[in-house]
């Protein structure tokens, strides 16, 4: 836990301090698009997502959000935009495999959204029994990859 933030964690792990940083941090990675009728990663249905299914990914979210903290010297969502982005820059250079997993969180959560699925002409239904019909392209695309030697060592 963040030494600086004293506040009490929740039940998700993450301290109401976290909490409000990953909201700013998924608002600036998925804003709200009034063209397209879909709302930003900072959404409450979706941060509630985010929050109810960290699970094995919670340790690593934890450690973006205090890379974030220190980066930032202060929680992220007080920051004025610009001072943000530029901590949002270095967080991307730095943060490694933790700002890697805070990224997949986010994103995972956003695109199983029922309100983003139907934006993207997507019936908001689990993938299976059913499945989804993908367009037929260019097989021939994987010519390349094919004819490289194999890259594993034969079981005896």
């Amino acid at each position: 836990m963040n030494s600086v933030d004293t506040n009490t964690v929740t039940g998700t792990g993450l301290t109401p301090g976290q909490r409000d940083d990953l909201r700013a941090i998924a608002a600036m990675m998925i804003p709200e698009s009034a063209e397209y009728r879909v709302p930003g990663a900072d959404d409450p249905m979706i941060q509630a997502d985010i929050l109810a299914t960290l699970g094995r990914d919670a340790t690593r979210v934890r450690e973006a959000l205090d890379h974030i903290g220190r980066l930032a010297g202060q929680p992220l969502a007080a920051l004025d935009a610009q001072r943000r982005e530029a901590v949002a820059r270095e967080f991307r250079e730095s943060g490694g495999v933790a700002a890697a997993t805070l990224v997949r969180v986010v994103l995972q959560c956003y695109y199983r959204d029922d309100r983003v699925l139907r934006s993207l002409k997507l019936e908001p239904r689990a993938p299976f029994p059913l499945g989804h019909t993908l367009e037929q392209g260019d097989w021939s695309l994987l010519d390349p990859v094919k004819a490289r030697p194999s890259m594993w060592r034969r079981a005896p």
